[in-house]
């Protein structure tokens, strides 16, 4: 292994343990400000970012055989919908983007570009499957809203302590549609909660990494939190932008 991917790996585990230690505990340094998020950002997302494969490679950028889920903790419950998945059915039934939600979206090999959308509504879209995520820093009060593929997005920033120092960005997803963590149809269910956390890093060599830390939680079909932590290293501009609708196979 080379020093450079040496200290990318070294790198995401810390970012890692650090999200999931925040997760675990009662987040102390949130913002609390009056000010636009926009004005208030301690990081900078926006841009084009592309995936940066340094873990899970052989799940994100192949289609596992059917009846795979190892390293997600699923349920007795998920069984069944794993070794009955059926992508021709999935088409059949207008259904290709199930692997393409929010609790999964982030792991697909892709293209993000991260604008706002407003000053207190970040924006991410996807070349891959050409969806689109709106993470909110006020929520909104939608009881009714109907279920969907990115649901609702609720984000906050967060800073270290004077002593720790760094900054991220905290989201919480739920009113989701339910889908696939894996295009193979590893599912999820429509009361899962997402957890995100993520950190602007530099790249040894030059240039920026985006470490997104995602913890995704689902009494239905999962028996305990998933986590995994995708990568996007950051491009000068959108010149390989390739919108791709969604698959249900590869």
């Amino acid at each position: 292994m080379n020093r450079a991917l040496a200290a990318i790996l070294a790198l995401s585990l810390s970012a890692t343990a650090l999200s999931v230690s925040l997760y675990a505990q009662a987040p102390s340094t949130a913002t609390a400000s009056a000010s636009p998020a926009r004005d208030a950002a301690p990081i900078d997302l926006t841009g084009y970012w592309v995936s940066y494969v340094t873990e899970n490679w052989r799940f994100r950028m192949v289609t596992p055989a059917k009846g795979e889920y190892r390293r997600i903790p699923a349920s007795p419950a998920a069984l069944p919908v794993i070794a009955n998945w059926d992508p021709a059915a999935d088409e059949r039934a207008g259904e290709q983007c199930k692997s393409y939600g929010a609790a999964a979206i982030m792991s697909v090999p892709e293209r993000l570009h991260i604008t706002w959308q407003d000053a207190n509504t970040l924006r991410i879209d996807t070349d891959a499957g050409k969806q689109t995520r709106l993470l909110r820093f006020s929520r909104r009060a939608t009881p009714a809203a109907p279920h969907t593929w990115q649901g609702e997005s609720t984000a906050s920033w967060e800073r270290g302590s004077d002593t720790e120092g760094g900054a991220s960005l905290r989201v919480e997803t739920t009113n989701l549609r339910p889908g696939y963590l894996r295009k193979n149809g590893v599912p999820y269910s429509e009361r899962t909660m997402v957890t995100e956390h993520f950190d602007v890093a530099p790249l040894p060599g030059g240039g920026q990494l985006l470490l997104v830390t995602s913890i995704v939680e689902d009494p239905v079909y999962l028996n305990g939190p998933y986590v995994v932590s995708p990568h996007f290293k950051k491009e000068a501009d959108g010149s390989k932008w390739d919108p791709t609708p969604c698959s249900a196979r590869w």
